[in-house]
């Protein structure tokens, strides 16, 4: 069923406290988180500084430097459990980059082109930096 409704694909870089450094310009909903950071170069950087990245499992296949979740099972091995439970720990701070893009009412109820909405994506990520650096 569609929904006729345009999404957004938008790659976020955070410290480990989850404050946010940079935004991309967003892409079409229907691009493959792994395809968007590849082709904001995000992949390569990452890989050429030997940067640890924690990530979800859309990134599984980046390379050495990103570190997901393994995958679920029915019935998965202790140790497996105990790794996802401590990723998803690691992980939880940089998600509140994206819990605050999202609070953003514009950014609920935008359907307009991708085009068009980089500014406000840019705008967002300059108002959440002046107020972290206060």
């Amino acid at each position: 069923m569609k929904h006729r409704k345009h999404g957004m694909n938008v790659q976020v870089i955070t410290r480990p406290d989850g404050t946010p450094l940079w935004f991309s310009r967003p892409t079409p909903g229907r691009t493959h988180d792994l395809t968007a950071a590849r082709a904001h170069g995000i992949v390569q950087a990452c890989l050429t500084r030997q940067i640890l990245v924690l990530a979800d499992r859309a990134y599984q296949g980046a390379g050495a430097a990103f570190r997901t979740p393994s995958y679920h099972h029915r019935e998965q091995p202790p140790h497996y459990q105990q790794f996802n439970r401590d990723h998803a720990r690691l992980r939880a701070p940089g998600e509140r980059a994206f819990a605050q893009l999202k609070s953003w009412r514009i950014m609920r109820r935008a359907r307009c082109s991708t085009r068009r909405i980089s500014r406000t994506v840019r705008a967002i990520h300059t108002l959440l930096t002046w107020n972290y650096s206060r």
